[in-house]
């Protein structure tokens, strides 16, 4: 059986963009598989296509779940990727969105079938989406970095070119596979806060979006996301102000967010030790609200 299996083919797709996010590694608080869930619940994107997850995934990393169907019948749920169209009369193009979870196995087949589907599709660009975690305060507008296949699509981002070397996942192979098949492509990544990691970042969703839509010019209406982005601020910050130890490790932070062209002050901590009392405490506190 072929690894893609399409549910239909989609017809008259307009200079579509193809934009991706894979839960897991690349996806620190989950803010890049958000993003592109909110633009395909916000362009009611219909699902055409996915890849089977035999070939490309280690059941026992990411295992299948058991469900009950709407006849209360038992059914699997296998990890997998979904592929699919999202039509933007109003945009001078449509998107095609994949999302799911990063495969365990066989990067490079794995891509390779994507850039197939974004030639088949005549897809004009692919943009990857990833999240990573840093030491950067959540009182500051969220850090972003990016990598483009040419000058120009990085110009657009308004973003100079990361200089990070060292181990990546499935958006870095990907984006490296666009690439090398023509395929113009951008890779734009959001600094999720250390100390807060397990929550979800609605704010780090936000301001992937946002480089989207100046990327590909498709918006969507964002008002429920930013004032989920407003709420998550203002429930961190309640947090932070609850723990003296927190709150000056969070100063510190803000104070080199605010140095500009200084690095980080010698005397801000990795933030490992503070990160695991704080997810602790949000998790005690999560427990007293409800």
């Amino acid at each position: 059986m072929q690894p893609l299996i399409w549910d239909r083919r989609p017809d008259g797709l307009r200079a579509p963009a193809m934009i991706c996010a894979f839960q897991g590694w690349n996806d620190a608080g989950d803010a890049a598989s958000s993003a592109v869930s909110f633009l395909s619940s916000s362009l009611n994107a219909r699902r055409f296509a996915r890849i089977d997850s035999e070939e490309f995934y280690d059941f026992q990393s990411n295992r299948p779940c058991i469900r009950f169907d709407e006849n209360e019948r038992r059914e699997i749920s296998w990890p997998t990727v979904e592929i699919f169209e999202a039509l933007a009369p109003r945009a001078p193009r449509d998107l095609v969105l994949v999302q799911g979870v990063e495969p365990s196995m066989r990067w490079r087949a794995f891509c390779a079938h994507i850039v197939d589907l974004a030639e088949a599709l005549g897809v004009q660009a692919v943009v990857s989406l990833g999240a990573l975690l840093g030491d950067v305060p959540h009182t500051r507008p969220v850090a972003m970095s990016g990598h483009a296949s040419d000058a120009a699509m990085l110009e657009r981002l308004g973003l100079s070119a990361s200089a990070y070397e060292g181990p990546t996942g499935i958006v870095g192979v990907l984006h490296t596979a666009c690439a090398d098949a023509g395929l113009p492509a951008a890779s734009l990544w959001a600094a999720v806060p250390h100390y807060v990691a397990a929550a979800t970042n609605p704010k780090a969703a936000l301001a992937l979006l946002r480089k989207v839509e100046g990327l590909v010019g498709v918006s969507v209406d964002v008002s429920e996301l930013e004032s989920a982005a407003a709420d998550y601020e203002r429930q961190v910050g309640l947090a932070v102000q609850s723990d003296p130890d927190i709150l000056a490790f969070v100063e510190r932070l803000e104070q080199a967010a605010d140095s500009e062209g200084q690095g980080s002050p010698q005397d801000v901590p990795s933030g490992d030790m503070i990160a695991r009392e704080f997810q602790r405490f949000l998790r005690q506190r999560g427990r007293e609200g409800k």
